[in-house]
């Protein structure tokens, strides 16, 4: 199975839209997305995410199931340093990561911070349920810290693929196969959800990953013992459709200037 997130093109946050540039993103998005075997969309119900989907959608004579759980995860909260509320993230450094709990992968609702707003512990856990539902409606069931497919055949693979090992591409499943969904939504949301699939504390996951606005994350499963499966993530954060076209790689969500090679 293929997981494809995407977050939204450059926003306009006070029309809940794109701007100017945005819409260039989508557009150029578009383009690249429309060549893929694409089984399901899915989207934010949040204006700039819908405004992203609509060119691919118009352009692929496709539509999109909304799930309201993919809206941005932004809980307002105190950050501790200057008082000011806002989203739970983007501390600095010094604050975050004296916390243990902040660096657990299960306790980080739990921790100091985080808990100053109880509904970011609640709102995680629908967050986590309401994927497990999803993957289950493709086969792919929780069991603990993987996913196990009852379905699927048992198989098992004993290598990687590699340029020394040609025949081990006839030992895969065949990958027009596979489910192949499409997820447009936003920045936190898609680092708390990978925090989940790959048992990462989500603190670290978002304080460490950069996702430029209308970038695509692809997350393949690796199903090579029995009918067990693990997420992994092939690329995180590509805008090789802004770059072929000389599209400026938006900075709006860093604390930095994105890099433009």
């Amino acid at each position: 199975m293929r997981i494809i997130f995407v977050r939204h093109g450059e926003p306009d946050y006070t029309r809940d839209s794109l701007t100017e540039k945005g819409w260039r993103e989508a557009r150029f998005l578009a383009e690249r997305i429309s060549k893929w075997r694409v089984t399901d969309f899915y989207c934010s119900p949040l204006g700039r995410a819908k405004d992203t989907a609509s060119c691919t959608l118009n352009k692929m004579n496709r539509t999109a199931v909304t799930l309201d759980w993919m809206k941005e995860f932004s809980h307002d909260i105190e950050d501790p340093l200057n008082g000011k509320r806002g989203i739970p993230w983007d501390f600095v450094p010094s604050c975050w990561t004296s916390d243990a709990l902040m660096l657990d992968a299960k306790g980080w609702p739990d921790a100091e911070i985080m808990s100053t707003n109880p509904q970011i512990a609640v709102n995680y856990r629908e967050v986590c349920q309401s994927f497990d539902n999803l993957l289950a409606s493709y086969g792919y069931v929780r069991e603990g810290c993987f996913y196990r497919m009852p379905e699927a055949e048992e198989r098992f693979i004993p290598h990687t693929v590699s340029p020394s090992r040609p025949n081990a591409l006839s030992e895969l499943p065949d990958s027009a196969d596979e489910p192949v969904i499409v997820i447009f939504c936003h920045l936190g949301i898609t680092c708390l959800v990978l925090s989940y699939l790959l048992n990462i504390s989500f603190p670290a996951l978002v304080h460490g990953f950069f996702l430029p606005t209308s970038s695509i994350t692809v997350v393949s499963s690796e199903e090579r013992w029995s009918n067990e499966a693990y997420f992994r993530v092939q690329t995180i954060g590509d805008v090789q459709h802004l770059l072929a076209n000389n599209e400026p790689v938006s900075s709006a969500g860093s604390f930095t200037l994105a890099f433009q090679g």
